[in-house]
């Protein structure tokens, strides 16, 4: 049943690898020794995540798991550089949680408008033409571009909602949304109807108007996983207050102070934290209640824990403007809704150097080549200090600079990896 709703979806994401410089060389009639020509390879494509507002679920992502953007072009003759790899922008709903896929941190909150860049493209490789030195006039070689970034991540859908609607299936939520708001959910007189969560806006007077979620019934045991409740309780979690709805009416035998207790502990055992944000109880279908025992025991256990009651009936709009206008005013006085600050701390990568590097001695330039270099640098943040250090320690781990130093580098040697160049200095 809870397959026409996703709310959480894991996919891999790489971005476009960076297009390869060219070797060239300006031939033309009558122009002696044109020198080296060759253009840049383009940079990789990134990947962006957007928000949507016309999406409000991650089934797009159910059985779409991958997502890669364009690489970079190869360079040219005539100093010509490859065209950029085409940018991939991936849409999500608004309020999506992205999440590293092993630690788990967050990356990012997509609850505001701005565009997210989850993945850069690699930078595309240098032509032969960068290469052109007073000693070394005619350079062969000309530089791969680099890979892109790739990881793996969880998208988490959390509603944007500044009252969330809770209590078990078929109490009257849905039909206390209709009610209040030009929302229109599925409505009908048996158990879990609601299968995703509807959200409605409230105008209460001018100026004055809230997000009210209609959360999928919660039932006993959904903190430990049960039934439909678990997979929407993350959605209360931006809810800045909530309305427990309870059946009052005693139509199907029910307690309603027993109702309220379970679905209280469910909220705690999901979350303390949840379970105690500020909280209105609505005893709904008190209209067609036989006999009002059970709405005034309910009454007296929740004010005696200091939350405001509501006697209403959705389905007959009595007490219902009362109750939205009490929500309004506690929404004053409340924080507004959490947005989820990004906890992900960038680790180096973990590459595996022993696979060997290719040498290339030209002039006083050494050209040093490899996959698992290529890998590393593409990772490497060379704008920050650190990054820097702990890059020029992988490489001296790796054994590079003594495989150098046996082929006879000397001081103030050109070492070319890629689209760096630095100065030997032992």
């Amino acid at each position: 049943m809870a397959a026409s709703f996703v709310d959480t979806a894991k996919i891999a994401v790489r971005a476009g690898s960076g297009g390869n410089g060219a070797v060239a060389f300006h031939r033309e009639k009558y122009v002696a020794a044109g020198g080296p020509d060759g253009g840049d390879g383009g940079r990789g494509g990134d990947v962006i995540l957007q928000v949507d507002d016309h999406m409000s679920t991650l089934m797009d992502f159910r059985y779409k798991r991958k997502y890669v953007a364009g690489n970079g072009g190869d360079g040219q003759g005539k100093r010509c550089s490859g065209k950029d790899g085409e940018n991939l922008v991936i849409k999500v709903p608004r309020g999506t949680v992205v999440r590293d896929a092993e630690s788990g941190e967050i990356i990012a909150d997509m609850s505001s408008g701005e565009p997210f860049v989850l993945c850069r493209g690699g930078n595309g490789g240098w032509g032969n033409k960068h290469f052109a030195t007073p000693t070394r006039q005619v350079p062969r070689f000309a530089k791969a571009g680099l890979p892109g970034i790739s990881r793996e991540v969880v998208l988490e859908l959390k509603l944007l909602a500044d009252v969330g609607l809770v209590g078990f299936p078929n109490v009257g939520k849905s039909t206390l949304l209709s009610v209040v708001s030009k929302a229109r959910p599925k409505i009908a007189n048996y158990h879990f109807t609601t299968l995703f969560p509807n959200l409605g806006v409230v105008y209460v007077e001018e100026g004055v108007s809230f997000v009210l979620a209609d959360i999928p019934g919660i039932i006993e045991g959904a903190a430990d996983g049960a039934g439909l409740g678990h997979d929407f309780l993350r959605h209360i979690d931006r809810c800045r207050l909530l309305i427990h709805v309870v059946d009052v009416s005693g139509s199907e035998g029910r307690d309603p102070v027993a109702d309220f207790e379970a679905i209280q502990a469910e909220l705690k055992e999901y979350s303390p934290e949840l379970a105690s944000r500020r909280m209105l109880v609505a005893g709904n279908k008190a209209d067609i209640a036989q006999e009002r025992t059970g709405l005034e025991a309910l009454r007296a256990h929740v004010e005696a824990l200091g939350m405001p009651f509501y006697e209403i009936s959705a389905a007959a709009q009595q007490g219902t403007r009362e109750l939205m206008y009490a929500a309004a005013r506690e929404l004053e006085s409340l924080p507004p809704i959490t947005v989820y600050e990004p906890t992900y701390v960038e680790r180096p990568p973990e590459v595996d150097l022993s696979e060997p590097m290719t040498i290339l001695h030209e002039d006083d330039t050494w050209i040093v080549e490899g996959p698992a270099l290529q890998r590393l640098m593409a990772n490497v943040n060379f704008g920050d200090y650190e990054s820097r250090n702990w890059f020029d320690k992988m490489l001296r781990q790796s054994g590079l600079f003594d495989r150098l130093e046996e082929m006879g580098i000397q001081d103030g040697d050109t070492v070319s990896l890629y689209n760096l160049e630095f100065e030997y200095q032992r």
